[in-house]
C-alpha cells in the first residue's frame, strides 16, 4: 500500500496552482500518496506548532517556532518582490505617503490582521512596533472593516488586486517598503516538512513537490483553470495575475537571494525582539 503523506495549504489560487499537477495526477508521485489539507494560513501555522501535518505551507514567521519539527523545503517559497500584504482603509480615508505619517495615523486605529503568526503581520510590526490588533480571518477582513469593526485592515492573498473595486484605499504596500528598506523580496510563507520522515524520503517528496510547481508554470494555461475554483471575486486574468506574483522562480527554489531574504526579514525580527531568538534555517537540501 502506497505511503500517505498529510498536505497542508491555503484555498487560494497559488496554492491552488502550485499543487495541481499532485492533485490532478500529472505527475509521478513514485508511489507516495497525498491527502490535500485546506485552511487558511493562521490555521496551518497553529497546527504546525503542534507537528499535526507531515507537509505544510506555513508562514516564514511561523517558521521560527517550529525548528525543532520541520525543515523547510527549498520550493514552494511565496515572495513579494517589491509588492505584498497591504494595509487598506475605507476610500478616501488615510495620512498620504509619508512613512511617519502613515505610522501615526495607523497608531490611533484598531489594525485587523489576518493572525499573528502571518508574516504580514510580523512585516507591519517591523514596519510600525506595536500597534492595537484584532485576529480576523482573512478573507472576512473587509468586511470588519467595512462595517467600522476596525479601522484599518492588513490584506494578504487575492485582496491585493480587488481593494480598491472593494471600497478600500491603500494605506502601505509592505512589500514595496520592504524592498526600499532592503532591495529583498519579502517572505511571506514557505512550505515545511517534518523532521521524524527519513532524510532519504523527504528529499524524495522534496523533488516530487518542485515537480508539481515546474508542471505548472510549463502547462499554466491549465493550472490557472484548476486554480478557479479557489479564485475569490476575480476573473481568470487577475487570477493569472496573482499566482504569477506568487507562483514563479523564487517558488522552485529560493537561491541565494531567497535564502538572503529570509535571514534579513527573521533576523531584523530577532533584534527587535519580535521573535524570541535568532532563528537558524536548515533546508531539505
Amino acid at each position: 500500500m502506497a505511503e500517505v503523506f498529510t498536505l497542508g495549504h491555503s484555498p487560494d489560487p497559488d496554492d491552488a496552482f502550485m499543487f495541481y499537477a499532485l492533485a490532478e495526477h500529472k505527475i509521478d508521485t513514485r508511489g507516495y500518496r497525498f491527502e490535500h489539507i485546506l485552511q487558511d494560513i493562521e490555521t496551518l501555522n497553529q497546527r504546525a506548532t503542534r507537528g499535526e501535518l507531515h507537509i505544510s505551507a506555513i508562514s516564514i514567521h511561523a517558521y521560527a517556532y517550529v525548528l525543532d519539527k520541520y525543515a523547510l523545503l527549498p520550493c514552494g517559497a511565496s515572495m513579494g518582490d517589491g509588492y505584498g500584504p497591504l494595509v487598506v482603509a475605507k476610500a478616501g480615508e488615510g495620512p498620504g505617503e509619508e512613512e511617519h505619517a502613515i505610522r501615526a495615523w495607523l497608531e490611533k486605529r484598531l489594525i485587523a490582521i489576518p493572525g499573528e503568526m502571518t508574516s504580514a503581520a510580523l512585516a507591519l510590526r517591523l514596519f510600525m512596533g506595536d500597534f492595537e490588533s484584532i485576529n480576523v480571518p482573512f478573507d472576512r477582513i473587509f468586511d470588519v472593516v467595512r462595517s467600522g469593526g476596525a479601522g484599518a485592515g492588513l490584506i494578504i492573498h487575492e485582496g491585493q488586486l480587488t481593494y480598491a473595486s472593494e471600497g478600500f484605499s491603500r494605506i502601505l504596500d509592505l512589500g514595496e517598503w520592504w524592498k526600499k528598506k532592503t532591495d529583498l523580496p519579502l517572505p511571506l510563507g514557505g512550505n515545511v516538512i517534518r523532521k521524524d520522515i527519513g532524510p532519504a524520503v523527504r528529499k524524495e517528496l522534496s523533488d516530487i513537490l518542485r515537480e508539481s510547481i515546474r508542471y505548472g508554470l510549463d502547462n499554466r494555461a491549465a493550472g490557472v483553470r484548476h486554480s478557479m475554483g479557489w479564485a475569490r471575486n476575480l476573473d481568470t486574468a487577475l487570477a493569472d495575475r496573482f499566482i504569477g506574483m506568487y507562483v514563479n522562480d523564487l517558488t522552485l527554489d529560493y537561491g541565494e537571494r531567497g535564502r538572503d531574504a529570509i535571514h534579513r526579514f527573521l533576523g531584523e525580527a530577532s533584534e527587535a525582539g519580535l521573535i524570541a531568538a535568532p532563528v537558524g534555517l536548515e533546508f531539505v537540501e
